[in-house]
């Protein structure tokens, strides 16, 4: 098998959210699947395939199990389809757990489409206090939950309970706040303790989730988001009904190949 490693929602290696990229030509049993996606030890690995339709099936693998959506490790299968493998069309179609997901590139973004998730208003949990040592001004729950903080700095300099944050019914927990320095609208970060990922570097399904969030208590359906982990991302948004356009750049890391 082939593999790529490409660093996704940025323009240089070691930035962004690197992810494994294999293409397949037929499916292994997902075992195997998940046993690579352990050994790559990277927050993603995805697989994809052609399919008779000209489509490509696309799954992603945590070290520890296969999730629904992934965002920055379509947008790295994208770009190995656009720059490594010679697709030559304007639009690619990913088909997968979460629906017709549809990717396009426009100079060095790649744009995807994927469906909106709004948070839904809850309580705050009991234990998310404690958890990331600040009390919320508002949590939401869709796939996620969402965590609206008093600001930027808060989140920067968060150190979060992951073993609180593990036991959280959720695929994962994104803090947020609006973004002071002007290059952004919102900041984010996203821990996935549950899902084998302590901190995600930059999230695109998340933003499926936050675009729609911050569309509407902005006004704005175009934003500029920035992921202000260690490694750091940037992404831009746009809300259209039901769907949310998530687009970044992407850069290879390292082209290999998988023996065993």
């Amino acid at each position: 098998m082939k593999v790529f490693q490409v660093d996704a929602f940025t323009d240089q290696v070691f930035s962004g959210n690197p992810a494994a990229v294999i293409p397949l030509k037929e499916w292994p049993d997902t075992e195997i699947l998940q046993k690579i996606a352990a050994e790559n030890n990277l927050s993603e690995t995805a697989y994809f395939k052609k399919q008779e339709s000209g489509s490509f099936k696309i799954r992603w693998f945590t070290p520890l199990t296969e999730v629904d959506l992934c965002g920055h490790a379509t947008l790295a299968s994208a770009h190995v389809l656009f720059n490594h493998l010679g697709f030559s069309e304007g639009q690619i179609r990913f088909d997968s757990n979460s629906g017709e997901l549809t990717v396009r590139k426009e100079e060095n973004v790649y744009w995807m489409d994927f469906p909106a998730n709004p948070p839904k208003p809850i309580p705050v949990p009991k234990l998310i206090p404690e958890a990331i040592g600040t009390i919320p001004i508002y949590c939401g729950v869709n796939t996620d939950l969402l965590v609206l903080v008093q600001d930027q700095e808060t989140i920067r300099n968060l150190k979060p309970d992951l073993l609180i944050l593990k036991k959280m019914e959720v695929r994962g927990v994104i803090v947020t706040a609006v973004c002071i320095d002007g290059e952004a609208d919102f900041v984010s970060r996203f821990f996935g303790p549950a899902v084998g990922v302590d901190e995600d570097p930059v999230t695109g399904s998340a933003h499926t989730v936050l675009a729609p969030f911050w569309a509407k208590k902005i006004g704005k359906k175009r934003l500029k988001a920035k992921q202000i982990s260690k490694r750091g991302g940037s992404l831009m948004c746009e809300v259209n009904g039901n769907r949310v356009l998530i687009g970044g750049e992407a850069v290879t890391y390292m082209k290999g190949e998988i023996a065993f």
